[in-house]
């Protein structure tokens, strides 16, 4: 056993002894929590990052455990060699008795006495869910699509932009998706009668629809609209954003890329891909940085392809590809599954 294995395994072990629970109680790697039992408890999600040192599991179940609150589920991250710390924790607890506003001020003071880098604590059913705006380009009509492709050799990939969008509004209607969506941001118009504006109309999301060029980008106006938002989602958007708009902004930009970076980077990936004969085609969901599709990748997905796809089947697979990494990387950070590591890593949890 590694030395970061023994660490982990000691730790977690200082969780179940400071919480007085049994290995059996406690639930591993996201499983699902249960507060059915108990009408009046429950859940809450604590994310830490700080500089390795000993005892700082045992603190943080302790807090948990002298509020009356039980641990289900605890995940530590130590990498080796580095001294730095990451964890995540899921617990139960009775909100009578551990009230919001001390909630944070507990896990504060294990902010200050650890010098965290990060600590983030998380109730869903007390807190407001994370408010997002969406920004996407538009898909052209399948007959348009067919006859570039078989006179004009267009690449697809450029022309399919639409199914990130609706998949991720009908995953929000389902109650898939712990989001609120402030608005629907495009740079191309949409008409009345459409499918996506009918959708937003009846559920009361705001559409913009924002014309850009070369010269101008419209940053300012986008600023204006999200401003409010949590973090922003690029669904498909064909438009590079600036430093100064990602700066101005300074919160999370979530892009999908329908590539397997860091391959295939920038425009026409399907194309790439197919002329480059690979056989496993892939989505990548990452943060976006003012480098171009460079940003930390928070989930990827690959399916296989062979000799006999062509670049239609291709684009058909990785859209398919595309609707679930997003959908899922959405998902990992609004459960607080995602942690910056190093300079352009992440640690998923």
């Amino acid at each position: 056993m590694s030395s970061v294995q023994r660490r982990v395994s000691s730790s977690l072990r200082q969780v179940v002894g400071s919480a007085k629970r049994s290995y059996k109680a406690l639930r591993w790697h996201g499983e699902s929590l249960d507060c059915s039992s108990s009408p009046f408890l429950t859940h809450g999600v604590h994310v830490f990052q700080c500089p390795d040192s000993v005892g700082i599991v045992a603190k943080l179940s302790d807090c948990i455990a002298t509020r009356g609150g039980n641990i289900l589920g605890a995940d530590v991250f130590v990498p080796e060699k580095k001294s730095v710390f990451y964890s995540r924790s899921e617990f139960i607890f009775d909100p009578s008795k551990w009230q919001r506003v001390q909630m944070e001020e507990d896990f504060l003071r294990l902010s200050q006495m650890f010098n965290a880098t990060r600590s983030v604590v998380r109730v869903p059913d007390l807190d407001p869910k994370f408010k997002i705006a969406v920004l996407a380009s538009k898909q052209v009509r399948l007959i348009v699509l067919t006859v570039l492709v078989k006179f004009l050799c267009y690449d697809v990939s450029l022309l399919l932009q639409e199914h990130c969008l609706v998949d991720l509004l009908h995953e929000w209607q389902d109650g898939k998706l712990p989001v609120d969506i402030a608005c629907v941001i495009s740079n191309h118009d949409r008409g009345p009668n459409t499918h996506v504006s009918r959708f937003l109309e009846r559920n009361g999301i705001p559409y913009h629809y924002l014309a850009t060029t070369k010269e101008n980008k419209r940053e300012e106006e986008i600023l204006d609209l999200i401003q409010n938002t949590d973090f922003l989602v690029l669904a498909r958007y064909m438009q590079v954003l600036s430093r100064k708009f990602l700066e101005s902004y300074g919160k999370d930009v979530i892009n999908i890329h329908h590539g397997l970076l860091p391959s295939f980077k920038g425009g026409h990936p399907s194309k790439q891909a197919f002329e480059a004969g690979v056989k496993l085609i892939g989505a990548t969901t990452h943060f976006v940085t003012e480098e171009l599709d460079a940003g930390p990748i928070i989930e990827q997905m690959v399916e296989r392809v062979s000799h006999r796809d062509n670049l239609r089947t291709f684009v058909q697979k990785s859209e398919n590809l595309e609707k679930q990494c997003l959908a899922k990387a959405i998902k990992s950070y609004c459960e607080l599954r995602v942690l910056p590591y190093e300079d352009n890593r992440t640690v998923v949890f």
